[in-house]
């Protein structure tokens, strides 16, 4: 019997690399997204070639009660990839609470209180893994991005705290820190920003949606089996 991994905002650049990453290691999948069907329904077409079970799940994490949606339709589960997100770009003072508080339910709110609901099937077992796809901004902070880098840096550290209350429960919490990646997300930025960008990244260029999935398939295996409560930065030498 394969492993079941639930990935919210599987509807996303990154949330669709790791479920195609996944699928292909046999894992048995939980889609989560919210407004993008046309893209779940695409990644769906992906992933049926390796012959798992792939259950869709509709939820607004901007919902204050959106967990419940996701954690009511989860039953066998070995692993949570948390991809769901949403960014602001503006200044601190001209960001309006409304804004703030999507921004903090959908990175922090809500993640966690999935995983507060649905940690007892992984501790149950003794094993499991629970990823966040957290940001660069999370660690060096981001002017122009302050909600966005508080949340990010709000997950990073969910993730120490939480890696040392189940270690010896045999669950495992990390998270990955991506620099720029070339997604839906960099979109508010024309190409001459996007260019700018890349002369300021050492590898001289984004990364690429497969790279942070990569991550995401060293975490999940037995070849990070002593590695917990840590921050994998995937960045192209960008900020380090």
């Amino acid at each position: 019997m394969g492993k079941y991994a639930l990935i919210t905002g599987a509807s996303g650049g990154i949330g669709q690399a790791a479920a195609l990453k996944l699928a292909s290691l046999g894992y048995h999948l939980y889609l989560h997204f919210n407004q993008n069907e046309k893209s779940i329904k695409e990644l769906l077409a992906q992933v049926k070639p390796f012959g798992g079970e792939y259950i869709t799940i509709q939820a607004n994490l901007e919902d204050p009660e959106g967990y419940k949606k996701i954690c009511s339709q989860i039953f066998s589960l070995d692993a949570i990839i948390h991809c769901s997100g949403n960014s602001h770009y503006g200044l601190l003072v001209d960001t309006n609470q409304q804004e703030v508080e999507s921004i903090m339910r959908v990175h922090v709110t809500n993640p966690l209180l999935i995983t507060k609901e649905l940690l007892p099937k992984l501790v149950k077992k003794r094993s499991g893994n629970i990823i966040l796809i957290s940001s660069i901004w999370g660690q060096t902070g981001a002017a122009c991005e302050v909600a966005y880098s508080t949340a990010k840096g709000a997950q990073i550290s969910f993730v120490k705290a939480l890696s040392k209350e189940v270690a010896l429960n045999g669950v495992r919490v990390n998270a990955i820190a991506p620099g720029a990646v070339e997604t839906p997300m960099m979109g508010q930025f024309s190409e001459e920003d996007k260019q700018l960008l890349q002369y300021e990244i050492p590898m001289g260029r984004l990364g690429l949606p497969e790279e942070i999935a990569n991550g995401v398939k060293f975490l999940l295996s037995d070849d990070s089996s002593y590695i917990t409560g840590q921050v994998l930065s995937i960045n192209g030498g960008w900020y380090t």
